[in-house]
This record gives C-alpha cells, structure tokens and sequence, in this order.
C-alpha cells in the first residue's frame, strides 16, 4: 500500500502545482506562484553569506488586469542561494511591480529590513507609487509617498541612508525650456529634466532636491543633437537619471545614463563638484564605461573615494564595448590633474551585453554579487574574480532590474502554513499529509509534527523531518483528526508554531477508495503514537520511519527529474474498491515551452539580447 500512497501524492501534488514548467506552486500556499533558477554553483565554499533579492517583472509600465499573465507573479521576492523561495511579496500589493527591492543595513535598531519601490497603479492616477520598508516579520513600517508636484515616485532607486531617518529616491520632471544649450535661444521645446530627491522616511517630505536644469546643459548629452528639431511634452530625456547615493560628508553622486557621466554634487549648494567620464570628465582616466547603472558609493571619507558601478557598455540602440561589467573605481580628486583607475573589474560570464538596467554589489568579503538583469541572470565572483555560481530565471518573460544579495533575518508574524489531508483503503492504512510552508520565515533547520485527540488536547509529536524546500510534505501513520506543526532552528530553540488545524477528509470516502463498512473515526495519537511517547522518556532512539524515508526519497527523485524536464515516464498504480482490481498507467509528460515576450526596454526601443549560456 505504501508505493500506491507515494504514487498518489505524486500525481495529487502534480494536479495541485500549475503546468508552467517556469514556475513553482504550493500546496500550502495556493497562490503564490515563484519563479524558478537555472542555476549553476562552481565553489559554493566561497560564497558570501546572505540570500537573494529579487524583483521579477514583465514590463516597467503597469498593465490592466485583463493583461497580467496571473497574480502573484511579479514584485518582491527572496531566495535562498540554492534558488529556493524564502519569502514572496508578490501578493501584497496586488501584483504590481516592484523595483529596487534590497535588504536595508543603515536603520539603527538593529533589526532586519527591506525596501523596494511600488510602481503606480494602471488605473488609479492618484496613485503615484511609492517607496516601502517593511520590518523583520516583513510587514509594512514606512511607506513614502510623492508630497511633491511629481508625477511619480521614480523606479530607479530608493536608498535609505545611514541612520535610517532618510532615504534619497531619483525624479524625473517634465519642464519647457529654451534651447539656448543648443545655441538656438528663440526656439523652445520640452525637456524631460533628471535630478534627485532626500526624503523624510515618516512623513515623505522632501529635505532636499536637485534638478539638472542650470547645471547639466543639454548639448552634454549623447541622445541629444543640435539639429533636432523641438520636442512635445513631456520632452527629450536628454540624461536620464538612474542612481543616487550621500556620502558622510553630505555630498551626493548621481548616474546620468545619457550623458555616459558620473558626477559628485554639493549637499550645500547644489554645485557640481566633479564630473567623471562622458564630454567633460575631470579625471585622467585608463578606462572607459558608458550607459551605467548602480552607481554608489563603496567608500567615502577625507582621505579616499571608491564608486561602484554596472558598465553597460551599451544600449538598445548601439555598443562601445564588447561585454558588460561590475567595476570598482579608485578616485584621486585632490591630485592634479585628478585621477580615476579601475581597482577591480568584473566581466558578465557570458561574455555579453546587459544593454538595459543592472546592478553591481561589492560585498564586505571581498565578493562581488552582479544582477545582469533580463531574464533575472545574475552570478557570484570571488575576490580575485573567479565564478562561483552564476543563475537566470528559467522563464525568459520576466526580468529583475537590479538583484541583490543580502543577509537577512526573517521572524513572521504570522503563522506557519498549513494543509493536512487523510487517505486510505481501510483501517488499518489510513495516513494523514502534511504540506508546511512558513512565507519569510529563515533558519528553520526542521519542522516537528503534532497531533491532538481533539481541539483543546495536549499536543503528541507524530514525527519530524528537515526543511529542504520552500515547502515540506510529510506523512504520519493514522487518521489524525487535530494537528499543528512546529518550526525548529540548528539549537533546538522553537521559531514558531502553526494554531491546531482539523485535518481534511475526502467528501465522500466510498469515492476515494476507502473499503470499510463505516466512515472511519479518528486515532488517538496519544495510543497509536505511544511508542514515540515512551521513546522520548527513555532517550531512546526514535526508530525509522520507513514508510517516511521512502516517500520521501521518491518526491525529491520526482521533483529532480521534473526539474530536468523532457520526456518523463511515470508509473501510477491505482488500487480498486476491494483491492480487486489494479492498473499501471504510463503518464507522458513533456516540459512546455513558454512563448517568447519580450521584455519591453524603459527607453521604449524594442530589444533583442543574445540567450545567457
């Protein structure tokens, strides 16, 4: 009876995921749907501690409901570094994109946070989108809205600063201008002009605000000619702002796509202090980048600079280089001339080109963490550059603009989630299947099994096992009519508990096979488990659960070879009323492969990158 109860759940766990080969559904939790990694780890030692920060998205503009692929695909999401959901957000705000979605390691208490920017909503226009930080249950303790004239809060970047009282956040604002830059002064046109804000996390208010217009003329633009004629609202994006960060010292750096720039600005009076690369650089330098992403600050104090950033390279329209690249930058201002070198680069591993979006993270032991963007493909470095994992989402529907890794400390509120079902052919081999999920729940190293006479009885542990998945199957022996689980971290120390949930029985139990003359009753778990009972009294040895350990193997064995996808041969043996009767069906299953879509660029130029390796 054992192997048909293994085939059963294999085919009930089949019928309850979604076919999309691309994503991962739950039992347990019916309607998140995560994405799933092609991943590849060549020196998992040296890998950085900490987990996944992604934001998986379609398109960057929000789409009517009739359009969305499915809820609960797109927004925040954590993973751990085998590819393996930790927490998903997706489903708080109504499957609306997230972007710059990042642990935050500058709040003073001490506690873990994140942080990510809401996109605005498709149909609401008084809903301008907004900057979020949730706490370490992960649920929301800021949220900052647009007080400005602004249109909406800008996808780019939201970057709470040290101290965790303020955060800076990129604007773009439309403006009509004189086009004396392009030496045209009586003509006038649209200008869509770039700049940042600093932010009051509690209130939104805005502390501080730079704009571009008087500073960055237009003619240090790439995107720009002089012979172009007039634009209509809301004008040429002539720099296109895309990253921000404050030093102690209360400058700020900013990334100007368009105008292949870095330039540090005065937190005093708005000026600009230096400018690094495009037209007018400041610097003598031994290297070039263009159309950048990520830009901050890795060091900053009297003495020494040092900036980080994404080198594209490229975008949708044309390259200047041959591959895409993590740079680390030493800056010498006070020299003369002033000089700016490459301490470390980073090339994308396959040798390609991030034309749109990105990210680079220099990590505090030496690594380095690059989102390369479209279809979610990121990878690892070591110290000395060498690859130790590189991953990409395996569906090529969706992209994240920057990913991240972080450590991170997930202590839900909420409690774990629970399913728990019984099935059986008669008395004496009824079981009872658990599915356990806890959303953003980290360190569980085991999950413990309980089973209740009734609501208010005392609690009997029924068996346990080791968290490997997002989500944990286990089968205990009897009808458990009660149950809970319990979630257990490396020392023994209890996280959390599920409430007591009544187990689900099948409506109608002649229909799923079951051969008794009644309906079956309940065990008490406290007699069909009084061997455990005795066993833990004693300090003996729990024995093997046989039953257990090859369900068990056979799942995993399932979920490696449906991992692999092609052509899979299951063997399903389904046992009649009366055990009379019994049939080997042969399941044929192909992976199917999603249709190509495209992810549309920001720039609104139609792209095409050559397939990760």
């Amino acid at each position: 009876m054992l192997f048909f109860w293994v085939a059963f759940l294999l085919c009930f766990r089949s019928i309850v995921a979604d076919s999309d080969d691309d994503f991962t559904s739950y039992v347990s939790l019916p309607g998140v749907r995560a994405l799933k990694f092609d991943l590849a780890w060549y020196d998992r030692e040296a890998a950085s501690p900490g987990y996944w920060f992604v934001a998986p998205y379609a398109q960057i503009d929000p789409e009517p409901t009739t359009k969305q692929y499915k809820p609960c695909q797109v927004g925040p999401y954590i993973f751990d570094d085998d590819g393996i959901l930790v927490w998903a957000g997706s489903c708080l705000y109504n499957n609306q994109n997230a972007f710059d979605f990042r642990a935050v390691t500058t709040m003073d208490d001490g506690k873990s946070h994140v942080s990510f920017i809401r996109a605005h909503m498709y149909d609401d226009a008084s809903d301008k989108g907004s900057g979020h930080i949730l706490n370490e249950h992960l649920e929301p303790e800021y949220t900052v809205p647009v007080t400005n004239d602004l249109g909406n809060f800008n996808m780019h970047e939201f970057h709470v600063l040290a101290g965790g009282k303020t955060a800076v956040a990129n604007l773009y604002r439309p403006q009509y201008v004189d086009l004396g830059d392009l030496g045209r002064p009586d003509e006038f046109g649209w200008l869509t002009t770039g700049g940042f804000v600093e932010l009051d996390i509690t209130t939104g208010e805005v502390l501080y605000e730079w704009n571009s217009l008087g500073h960055i003329p237009i003619h240090e633009s790439f995107r720009v000619n002089p012979w172009d004629g007039p634009s209509d609202h809301p004008g040429w994006d002539y720099i296109h702002v895309n990253a921000v960060d404050k030093n102690d010292a209360g400058d700020y750096i900013l990334s100007c796509r368009f105008t292949n720039t870095v330039y540090l600005i005065s937190g005093e009076d708005g000026h600009i202090i230096w400018r690094l690369g495009g037209k007018y650089t400041d610097f003598v330098q031994d290297f070039t980048f263009s159309r950048q992403h990520d830009v901050q600050f890795y060091e900053s104090n009297e003495n020494r600079t040092i900036i980080s950033m994404l080198n594209n390279g490229s975008d949708e329209l044309e390259n200047e280089e041959n591959v895409s690249s993590a740079l680390l930058i030493e800056i010498d201002a006070n020299s003369s001339p002033k000089i700016a070198r490459v301490i470390k680069r980073i090339n994308r591993p396959d040798n390609s080109l991030t034309r749109l979006r990105g990210s680079a993270q220099f990590l505090p032991n030496g690594n380095t963490f690059c989102g390369w963007s479209e279809w979610g493909y990121q990878s690892e470095h070591g110290p000395d550059g060498k690859l130790l994992m590189q991953a990409r989402f395996v569906s090529e529907r969706f992209s994240s603009y920057r990913s991240y890794k972080f450590p991170f400390t997930g202590r839900p509120n909420a409690p774990p989630d629970v399913v728990a079902s019984v099935y059986g052919t008669d008395e004496t081999d009824l079981s009872t299947i658990f599915y356990v999920s806890w959303n953003g729940a980290t360190d569980i190293k085991t999950w413990n099994f309980y089973a209740r006479s009734d609501q208010y009885g005392i609690p009997v542990l029924v068996g346990n096992t080791t968290k490997t998945e997002f989500e944990t199957m286990y089968i205990a022996k009897g009808y458990l009519d009660f149950v809970s689980v319990e979630a257990v971290d490396q020392d023994g120390n209890v996280l959390g508990k599920s409430e007591p949930l009544r187990v689900t029985t099948p409506q109608n139990w002649k229909l799923a096979g079951f051969q008794g003359e009644e309906r079956p009753s309940p065990n008490d778990p406290s007699v069909l488990y009084a061997h455990k009972i005795a066993d833990e009294h004693e300090d003996v040895p729990e024995p093997v659960d046989k039953a257990q350990e090859m369900a068990n193997a056979v799942f995993k064995a399932y979920e490696v070879i449906r991992a692999v996808g092609g052509l899979l041969v299951f063997i399903l043996i389904i046992c009649s009323v009366g055990g009379l009767l019994a049939g080997i069906y042969w399941y044929l299953y192909r992976r199917r492969m999603q249709a190509y879509t495209e992810v549309p660029s920001e720039e609104g130029h139609a792209l095409e990158e050559s397939r990760s390796n």
